[in-house]
């Protein structure tokens, strides 16, 4: 069994001088003694003014929030120097006083430019990405190759199981979702099996998507001309890109219909553009 040692506080510290009772003896040293007599002479003042060591931590409480906005408990734990569990207490009102040291500390930090990446944040724009990569044709296995991560771990995200997400992790399906949305879908067993996976459960494509994708409260836009059904129409868009693409290489019009999973006439009728997305509208409008 493997046992850790307690790291000591260094010398001239409170916790170093005062010791920690049934633990560690207070220290004698000549940096230890000065540091307890200052305390000590600190305590009598406030007293004799009648100054309390602790104050309320409404203020503490509001920077707290403040800095959870875009930092973690663990890097609040360390920029703080206050215990993890003393922080969260204190964030959700908890106490009623804290110490004017632990006060201070708080007030000194200050938000960082950019967000921890630790720090958990709403799952919402990840999910949603997730979803309108399957949508289009691609795997989640794909697609957590691309953002550098687990499919049992994108799974969770894109059915909903998981409702915070690592700010880090989120950054990197925005990058998976831009590389993969603007490239064509590969053609392989696994294409028809996501669409029709997206299509059972009502997920959305990427152009069901603004720039609202991250807001929780945003509702997806629908095409009106597919009857408030943008999957069919996408998908539509998706299969004449893929047959344009096949094309381009030269492939017979059965090799491409047998790739997209479409007739011989359907792909015939494509290349010849006499049918693509929104086509029996096309013909409506024109009658």
């Amino acid at each position: 069994m493997t046992t850790t040692t307690r790291t000591l506080p260094p010398h001239g510290s409170y916790a170093r001088a005062n010791g920690s009772p049934g633990y560690r003896p207070p220290c004698k040293c000549e940096p230890c003694l000065v540091t307890r007599r200052r305390r000590s002479k600190l305590a009598k003042v406030n007293r004799e003014l009648g100054r309390s060591p602790f104050i309320s931590p409404n203020m503490a409480q509001a920077h707290l929030r403040l800095l959870h906005q875009t930092m973690g408990w663990r890097t609040l734990a360390a920029a703080t120097n206050v215990p993890m569990s003393g922080l969260v207490c204190i964030y959700n009102g908890e106490r009623t006083k804290i110490h004017r040291s632990t006060h201070a500390r708080i007030m000194a930090v200050q938000p960082p430019p950019k967000g921890d990446g630790g720090q958990l944040i709403d799952v919402t724009g990840s999910r949603r990405r997730i979803q309108a990569l399957v949508f289009i044709g691609h795997s989640l296995r794909a697609v957590a190759e691309a953002a550098g991560t687990g499919r049992m771990r994108i799974h969770a995200i894109a059915s909903g199981a998981q409702p915070t997400i690592q700010r880090n992790l989120a950054e990197r399906i925005d990058a998976a979702y831009k590389q993969l949305a603007r490239q064509p879908v590969p053609i392989n067993k696994f294409t028809t099996r996501s669409r029709n996976t997206a299509k059972a459960k009502g997920w959305y494509g990427p152009l069901a998507w603004d720039d609202n994708i991250d807001d929780p409260d945003a509702q997806p836009e629908l095409d009106p001309d597919t009857d408030h059904k943008p999957d069919q129409f996408e998908n539509a868009r998706h299969v004449a890109a893929e047959i344009q693409h096949l094309a381009a290489f030269n492939l017979s019009e059965d090799e491409i219909a047998k790739r997209v999973g479409r007739s011989a006439k359907y792909v015939h009728e494509q290349l010849a553009g006499r049918r693509g997305p929104g086509w029996r509208n096309q013909l409506e409008e024109a009658a």
